[in-house]
């Protein structure tokens, strides 16, 4: 009886000790899309011809005393129970020193700039799998106020909702009430499900692989399309078959495929490479570029916007 006792905790403890070894994805915590739009604290982004609207983390860092406690706060919630975090402050400090290494990074041909909104560029900085958005509300019951909150937990590479979390923290008066104290203990009795959310996501990333895009296009004066003859087929189905190669279980979508463009989505790769490295769209999509030059002698430039979508343009660089 005692060796059946002693074998089932030591069972016990192993299954233990392997949840708690397991990886566990890379957690950002901001302020909400929302939150920052509705408090003036964005900026607007020329997208194509079309005004967007980008949360300026910087200006409500500056702006808000509350802010950067309150992620500070919920980043140690998250911290406690296991999840490597990456710092929005530092992140911000980090980007804005590239940003002027940047500067001069242009199109060795046409001069153009990197097409990437402000977003992109933080989430190719920080490399987090998932930021954590946070929306708070501050609620008024005659002398009492309670806090209502909004978590969000988003892929990073997809920008996918992957975990949800809400709740309001019991009323209490307001004299007492310090914001990043009370919004955390509310998070806190509601936290768990939200990270079991975020592992099944994580687990399934391991097993089916990480979601990107690619997207293949040609330069106007390209002596090569996606019709050209390369090898013993058409160059789109030369490029079909690799992506098909170098994703988990083949799985991807093509979505469009014409002579001057191809758009993949759904590409899912390993969530590591040979060495052990973390890929991303950028890494994975270079093995596309070396691909095609190596074998076929065709040049192309290879751009992304964040970490998660990647553009082969065929035809130089």
């Amino acid at each position: 009886m005692k060796r059946v006792i002693l074998s089932c905790a030591l069972l016990l403890a192993a299954v233990l000790g392997y949840a708690q070894g397991a990886k566990k994805p890379t957690i950002m915590v901001v302020p909400s899309d929302v939150w920052c739009i509705q408090n003036g604290y964005y900026t607007t982004f020329d997208n194509q011809g079309t005004e967007e609207k980008v949360p300026d983390y910087t200006k409500a860092i500056q702006g808000d005393a509350d802010l950067l406690l309150v992620t500070s706060k919920l980043g140690e919630l998250m911290a406690e129970r296991g999840f490597p975090l990456r710092s929005m402050e530092a992140m911000l400090k980090r980007l804005k020193t590239e940003e002027a290494e940047e500067a001069l990074t242009m199109s060795k041909e046409t001069g153009a700039e990197l097409a990437e909104s402000p977003l992109d560029k933080l989430k190719r900085v920080a490399r987090a799998d998932i930021w954590m958005q946070v929306t708070w509300t501050v609620n008024r019951i005659g002398r009492d106020v309670s806090v209502t909150f909004n978590l969000q937990g988003l892929d990073a590479y997809t920008d996918k909702q992957v975990a949800a979390g809400s709740g309001t923290s019991a009323p209490e008066p307001a004299a007492w009430m310090e914001l990043p104290v009370t919004l955390s203990e509310a998070v806190n009795a509601n936290l768990e499900d939200f990270c079991n959310q975020l592992m099944a996501h994580f687990q399934d990333m391991e097993t089916k692989g990480r979601e990107i895009a690619l997207t293949c296009r040609c330069w106007s004066d390209s002596e090569y399309d996606f019709e050209s003859e390369v090898g013993y087929d058409e160059l789109g189905f030369v490029i079909e078959d690799w992506v098909a190669a170098n994703t988990v279980q083949g799985r991807f979508t093509t979505a469009d495929a014409s002579e001057s463009r191809m758009y993949f989505e759904q590409v899912r790769i390993p969530l590591f490479n040979e060495s052990g490295r973390a890929l991303d769209a950028r890494s994975w999509a270079n093995g596309l570029r070396r691909e095609l030059r190596e074998k076929y002698g065709i040049e192309s430039k290879l751009t992304i916007r964040g970490l998660g979508q990647a553009i082969l343009t065929i035809g130089g660089k």
